[in-house]
Protein backbone atom coordinates (compact mmCIF):
# COMPACT_ATOMS: atom_id res chain seq x y z
CA UNK A 1 0.00 0.00 0.00
CA UNK A 2 1.35 3.38 -1.02
CA UNK A 3 2.07 6.13 1.51
CA UNK A 4 0.30 8.35 -0.35
CA UNK A 5 -2.83 7.62 -1.86
CA UNK A 6 -3.66 9.89 -4.68
CA UNK A 7 -6.93 10.61 -6.86
CA UNK A 8 -8.67 13.44 -8.95
CA UNK A 9 -12.42 13.53 -8.48
CA UNK A 10 -14.37 16.03 -9.30
CA UNK A 11 -11.61 18.66 -10.44
CA UNK A 12 -10.20 17.91 -6.75
CA UNK A 13 -7.13 16.32 -5.96
CA UNK A 14 -7.62 14.23 -3.17
CA UNK A 15 -3.93 13.50 -1.23
CA UNK A 16 -3.88 11.16 1.88
CA UNK A 17 -0.85 10.88 3.87
CA UNK A 18 -1.18 6.80 4.61
CA UNK A 19 1.15 5.39 7.08
CA UNK A 20 -2.17 5.03 9.74
CA UNK A 21 0.29 2.71 11.92
CA UNK A 22 2.61 5.05 12.36
CA UNK A 23 0.46 8.23 12.75
CA UNK A 24 1.12 8.97 9.47
CA UNK A 25 4.30 9.89 10.21
CA UNK A 26 6.84 11.39 7.78
CA UNK A 27 9.33 8.53 6.20
CA UNK A 28 11.67 9.67 3.05
CA UNK A 29 9.79 8.24 0.55
CA UNK A 30 6.53 9.36 1.75
CA UNK A 31 7.78 13.31 1.43
CA UNK A 32 9.17 12.20 -2.03
CA UNK A 33 6.11 11.54 -2.99
CA UNK A 34 4.32 13.85 -1.41
CA UNK A 35 6.28 16.54 -3.82
CA UNK A 36 5.26 14.18 -6.77
CA UNK A 37 1.69 14.56 -6.35
CA UNK A 38 1.98 18.07 -5.25
CA UNK A 39 3.88 18.75 -8.94
CA UNK A 40 1.22 16.51 -10.58
CA UNK A 41 -1.51 18.39 -9.21
CA UNK A 42 0.39 21.97 -10.83
CA UNK A 43 0.79 20.93 -13.92
CA UNK A 44 -2.66 18.71 -14.54
CA UNK A 45 -5.12 21.47 -15.51
CA UNK A 46 -8.01 19.53 -14.25
CA UNK A 47 -6.88 19.66 -10.99
CA UNK A 48 -8.31 23.05 -9.68
CA UNK A 49 -8.42 22.20 -5.77
CA UNK A 50 -6.20 20.11 -3.98
CA UNK A 51 -7.44 18.03 -0.27
CA UNK A 52 -4.82 17.33 2.33
CA UNK A 53 -5.82 14.38 4.76
CA UNK A 54 -4.42 11.77 6.60
CA UNK A 55 -6.03 8.15 6.72
CA UNK A 56 -7.01 6.56 10.05
CA UNK A 57 -7.49 8.68 13.12
CA UNK A 58 -4.55 11.27 12.58
CA UNK A 59 -3.48 13.75 9.83
CA UNK A 60 0.34 13.49 10.60
CA UNK A 61 2.25 13.40 13.68
CA UNK A 62 4.81 15.00 12.06
CA UNK A 63 8.69 13.17 11.20
CA UNK A 64 9.08 9.70 11.84
CA UNK A 65 11.79 9.57 14.65
CA UNK A 66 13.44 6.29 13.69
CA UNK A 67 14.90 7.81 10.71
CA UNK A 68 16.91 10.39 13.20
CA UNK A 69 18.59 7.32 14.47
CA UNK A 70 20.86 4.31 14.03
CA UNK A 71 23.65 3.63 11.42
CA UNK A 72 21.15 4.83 8.88
CA UNK A 73 19.52 7.50 10.29
CA UNK A 74 18.98 10.71 8.00
CA UNK A 75 20.27 14.50 9.18
CA UNK A 76 18.50 17.18 10.11
CA UNK A 77 19.58 19.30 7.57
CA UNK A 78 18.81 16.48 4.45
CA UNK A 79 15.52 16.14 5.90
CA UNK A 80 14.60 19.97 5.68
CA UNK A 81 16.53 20.74 2.34
CA UNK A 82 14.58 17.76 0.98
CA UNK A 83 11.76 16.73 2.32
CA UNK A 84 9.89 19.39 4.16
CA UNK A 85 10.91 22.81 2.99
CA UNK A 86 10.28 21.67 -0.86
CA UNK A 87 6.57 20.60 0.43
CA UNK A 88 5.51 24.06 2.10
CA UNK A 89 7.27 25.62 -0.77
CA UNK A 90 5.24 23.61 -3.56
CA UNK A 91 1.93 24.39 -0.83
CA UNK A 92 2.49 28.20 -1.11
CA UNK A 93 3.37 28.00 -5.10
CA UNK A 94 0.31 25.99 -6.38
CA UNK A 95 -1.97 28.18 -7.99
CA UNK A 96 -4.70 26.72 -6.98
CA UNK A 97 -6.34 26.46 -3.52
CA UNK A 98 -4.79 23.85 -1.11
CA UNK A 99 -7.28 22.27 1.86
CA UNK A 100 -5.69 21.13 4.92
CA UNK A 101 -8.33 18.63 6.01
CA UNK A 102 -7.25 17.73 9.76
CA UNK A 103 -9.15 14.46 11.19
CA UNK A 104 -6.99 13.86 14.34
CA UNK A 105 -3.60 15.09 15.59
CA UNK A 106 -1.68 17.27 13.73
CA UNK A 107 1.71 17.38 15.67
CA UNK A 108 5.07 18.98 14.85
CA UNK A 109 5.74 18.99 10.89
CA UNK A 110 2.41 17.84 10.23
CA UNK A 111 0.99 20.86 12.25
CA UNK A 112 3.18 23.44 10.17
CA UNK A 113 2.20 21.48 7.24
CA UNK A 114 -1.81 21.88 7.73
CA UNK A 115 -1.07 25.55 8.75
CA UNK A 116 0.44 26.91 5.34
CA UNK A 117 -2.73 25.48 3.28
CA UNK A 118 -4.83 28.20 1.87
CA UNK A 119 -7.88 26.82 3.87
CA UNK A 120 -7.74 24.57 7.14
CA UNK A 121 -10.29 22.64 8.46
CA UNK A 122 -10.33 20.38 11.14
CA UNK A 123 -12.73 17.61 12.59
CA UNK A 124 -13.96 18.74 16.51
CA UNK A 125 -11.70 15.54 17.26
CA UNK A 126 -8.60 17.12 15.78
CA UNK A 127 -5.91 18.66 17.83
CA UNK A 128 -2.58 20.60 16.80
CA UNK A 129 0.72 20.43 18.55
CA UNK A 130 3.97 22.25 18.22
CA UNK A 131 5.75 19.47 20.09
CA UNK A 132 9.62 20.22 18.91
CA UNK A 133 10.35 21.64 22.10
CA UNK A 134 10.01 18.26 24.01
CA UNK A 135 13.09 17.09 22.13
CA UNK A 136 14.95 20.35 22.13
CA UNK A 137 14.23 21.42 18.67
CA UNK A 138 12.76 24.35 17.13
CA UNK A 139 9.59 24.69 14.97
CA UNK A 140 10.12 24.23 11.11
CA UNK A 141 8.28 23.46 8.06
CA UNK A 142 7.68 27.90 7.88
CA UNK A 143 6.15 27.24 11.65
CA UNK A 144 7.99 30.03 13.17
CA UNK A 145 6.85 32.10 10.08
CA UNK A 146 3.20 31.05 9.96
CA UNK A 147 1.73 30.59 13.17
CA UNK A 148 2.78 34.01 14.77
CA UNK A 149 0.81 35.65 11.61
CA UNK A 150 -1.84 33.67 12.27
CA UNK A 151 -2.93 33.83 16.36
CA UNK A 152 -0.17 36.37 16.62
CA UNK A 153 3.31 36.55 18.73
CA UNK A 154 2.40 35.98 22.24
CA UNK A 155 0.36 33.05 21.25
CA UNK A 156 2.62 31.47 18.89
CA UNK A 157 5.90 31.84 21.29
CA UNK A 158 4.00 30.61 24.18
CA UNK A 159 2.44 27.65 22.09
CA UNK A 160 5.63 26.87 20.39
CA UNK A 161 7.97 26.74 23.56
CA UNK A 162 5.36 24.65 26.15
CA UNK A 163 4.21 22.60 23.56
CA UNK A 164 1.00 22.32 24.78
CA UNK A 165 -1.95 20.73 22.92
CA UNK A 166 -4.22 23.03 20.85
CA UNK A 167 -7.87 20.79 20.71
CA UNK A 168 -10.13 22.39 17.62
CA UNK A 169 -12.21 24.15 19.08
CA UNK A 170 -9.46 26.27 20.40
CA UNK A 171 -7.57 26.71 17.14
CA UNK A 172 -10.77 28.08 15.96
CA UNK A 173 -11.18 30.60 18.51
CA UNK A 174 -7.65 31.76 18.11
CA UNK A 175 -7.79 32.55 14.47
CA UNK A 176 -5.51 29.18 13.48
CA UNK A 177 -8.13 27.57 11.68
CA UNK A 178 -11.22 28.51 9.65
CA UNK A 179 -13.89 26.28 10.42
CA UNK A 180 -14.55 23.04 12.89
CA UNK A 181 -16.92 20.56 11.80
CA UNK A 182 -18.33 17.65 13.69
CA UNK A 183 -16.13 14.26 13.45
CA UNK A 184 -18.97 12.69 12.36
CA UNK A 185 -19.85 15.32 9.91
CA UNK A 186 -16.30 16.16 9.12
CA UNK A 187 -15.17 13.99 5.74
CA UNK A 188 -18.30 15.22 4.07
CA UNK A 189 -18.28 18.62 5.36
CA UNK A 190 -14.72 19.73 4.39
CA UNK A 191 -14.96 18.11 0.74
CA UNK A 192 -17.53 20.24 0.15
CA UNK A 193 -15.18 22.99 0.67
CA UNK A 194 -12.84 21.69 -1.66
CA UNK A 195 -15.59 20.99 -3.85
CA UNK A 196 -17.11 24.76 -4.04
CA UNK A 197 -13.21 25.80 -4.71
CA UNK A 198 -12.84 23.65 -7.62
CA UNK A 199 -16.06 25.17 -8.97
CA UNK A 200 -14.59 28.92 -8.80
CA UNK A 201 -12.40 30.78 -10.92
CA UNK A 202 -9.29 29.23 -10.15
CA UNK A 203 -7.05 31.66 -11.88
CA UNK A 204 -8.64 34.75 -9.48
CA UNK A 205 -7.66 32.41 -6.55
CA UNK A 206 -4.34 31.66 -7.66
CA UNK A 207 -3.95 35.99 -8.04
CA UNK A 208 -5.30 36.10 -4.67
CA UNK A 209 -3.08 33.63 -3.30
CA UNK A 210 -0.01 35.29 -4.80
CA UNK A 211 -0.98 38.54 -3.65
CA UNK A 212 -1.32 37.09 0.20
CA UNK A 213 2.13 35.64 -0.61
CA UNK A 214 3.80 38.50 -1.45
CA UNK A 215 2.15 40.38 1.34
CA UNK A 216 4.71 38.92 4.29
CA UNK A 217 7.39 40.40 2.76
CA UNK A 218 5.81 44.03 0.84
CA UNK A 219 5.19 47.19 2.01
CA UNK A 220 1.99 49.19 1.68
CA UNK A 221 2.55 50.47 -1.28
CA UNK A 222 4.41 47.86 -2.76
CA UNK A 223 1.25 45.64 -1.78
CA UNK A 224 -1.10 47.95 -3.97
CA UNK A 225 0.84 47.77 -6.75
CA UNK A 226 0.60 44.56 -6.63
CA UNK A 227 -3.15 44.36 -6.47
CA UNK A 228 -3.05 46.14 -9.46
CA UNK A 229 -1.07 43.98 -11.43
CA UNK A 230 -2.85 41.16 -10.45
CA UNK A 231 -6.28 42.84 -11.02
CA UNK A 232 -5.66 43.68 -14.62
CA UNK A 233 -4.68 40.39 -15.07
CA UNK A 234 -7.66 38.58 -13.40
CA UNK A 235 -10.17 40.69 -15.67
CA UNK A 236 -8.56 39.59 -18.87
CA UNK A 237 -9.74 35.56 -17.91
CA UNK A 238 -12.62 34.52 -19.22
CA UNK A 239 -14.12 33.12 -15.69
CA UNK A 240 -13.84 37.01 -14.98
CA UNK A 241 -16.39 37.32 -17.96
CA UNK A 242 -18.17 35.24 -17.07
CA UNK A 243 -19.18 36.05 -13.75
CA UNK A 244 -20.47 39.40 -15.31
CA UNK A 245 -22.18 37.67 -17.77
CA UNK A 246 -23.80 36.18 -15.24
CA UNK A 247 -24.26 38.89 -12.74
CA UNK A 248 -25.88 40.80 -15.43
CA UNK A 249 -28.06 38.15 -16.58
CA UNK A 250 -29.15 37.02 -13.47
CA UNK A 251 -27.96 33.51 -13.27
CA UNK A 252 -25.52 31.58 -11.46
CA UNK A 253 -21.96 31.32 -13.15
CA UNK A 254 -20.38 28.78 -14.48
CA UNK A 255 -16.46 28.92 -14.25
CA UNK A 256 -14.34 27.00 -16.49
CA UNK A 257 -10.56 27.88 -14.41
CA UNK A 258 -9.40 30.24 -17.18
Amino acid sequence: MSSVLFEIKNSVAYITLNRPEKFNSFNREMALRMQAHLDECASVQDVRCVYITGAGKAFCAGQDISELVGEHKIELKQILSEHYNPIVKKIRNLPKPVVAAVNGVAAGAGANIALCCDVVLASSTASFIQAFSKIGLIPDNGGTFTLPRLIGWQKASAIMMTGDKVSAAEAEHMGMVYKVFEAMLFDEESKKVAENLAQMPTKGLAYTKHALNHSFTNSWEEQLLLEDEYQQKAALTADYQEGINAFLEKRTASFKGH
